[in-house]
């Protein structure tokens, strides 16, 4: 997802976005931690990508 797409997101959308990113994110640990995953660079892009949804987040409350 582009930066641009997060931006036209609006607040409800993004804490739902981030809810089931955070989520994901959490079974791909579980999974990482059980048997290592053929991509653990997915681990590391979700984390980014939740942290990028976040700091929207934030931006758009701000504004508010």
């Amino acid at each position: 997802m582009k930066n641009t797409e997060i931006q036209a997101l609006t607040l409800s959308e993004l804490t739902a976005k981030i809810s089931s990113e955070e989520a994901t994110f959490d079974k791909l640990k579980f999974s990482h931690a059980l048997s290592p995953l053929e991509n653990p660079m997915q681990i590391r892009k979700s984390r980014k990508f939740i942290a990028r949804l976040k700091t929207e987040l934030n931006a758009k409350q701000s504004k508010a």
